[in-house]
């Protein structure tokens, strides 16, 4: 990991004041997520995600919210899955404020209904060792998947006819089909038209999407920054 990125993790290890055992806990699950070079590139202001925030530091805030979450959570629930789901919720594939081309076919083409998937196909390949044990990746995919509920999330199917226009959708056919069937089984549920709206099914998808609001909500500055989940569009970086 570069000094500058090493920099802002204990930034935030302090800015939380976790004590050493959690550090060390919280490093085993997420410096070989961080290290891969497509995590570095979401650490730049490239990737700016709310406002002037880049996606990587908001996923890594994210992800320590959730692990504060989840120790607190009177259920039982797995924490590192809990924070797995929180590192790879927003690996989406291209940067979508001010972009150059925006895919809206349909309203709910847009980045905020459509990014969840995105992140998943992005992650099953950038991370297969997540997704080896079937049930792990059920609970995984279930979480990325509806994070932002109660917004909707596009329904996901195989087909040659790329109807959500994903921007990464050519590398589906490099993931095992039993993982694309748990990527359908899970957009299936809820859903209402070509959208599913409904929460994650498991405990520790659903503290992710608690902890993303609470962290989306410290980190937006602005209308405009919430506003350009749907538009693409933020004056404030122009």
């Amino acid at each position: 990991m570069i000094n500058k990125n090493l920099e802002k993790l204990n930034y935030m290890y302090k800015k939380y004041k976790l004590s050493l055992c959690e550090i060390n806990q919280l490093n085993k699950i997420i410096l070989p997520i961080i290290n891969h070079p497509e995590f570095q590139k979401r650490m730049t202001s490239k990737f700016s995600h709310h406002g002037k925030i880049t996606v990587g530091e908001h996923i890594i805030e994210d992800a320590i919210v959730s692990y504060k979450i989840g120790l607190k959570s009177k259920k039982k629930i797995d924490i590192k899955l809990v924070v797995i789901i929180a590192m790879l919720h927003d690996l989406y594939t291209n940067p979508y404020q001010n972009a150059e081309k925006i895919k809206e076919k349909s309203f709910f083409n847009k980045h905020g209904f459509r990014h969840p998937i995105e992140a998943v196909i992005n992650s099953m390949i950038w991370y297969p060792e997540l997704f080896k044990n079937t049930y792990e990746a059920k609970i995984i995919t279930d979480g990325i998947v509806h994070h932002m509920y109660p917004l909707p999330v596009q329904y996901f199917y195989e087909s040659d006819d790329n109807i959500l226009d994903l921007n990464n959708f050519e590398l589906v056919k490099n993931i095992p089909q039993k993982l694309v069937d748990i990527l359908v089984e899970s957009t299936n549920k809820g859903r209402y038209g070509k959208i599913s709206i409904i929460k994650s099914k498991y405990d520790e998808g659903k503290i992710v999407s608690k902890a993303d609001k609470i962290v989306t909500m410290k980190q937006i500055k602005n209308f405009r920054s919430l506003l350009a989940l749907l538009t693409g569009k933020n004056k404030d970086l122009l």
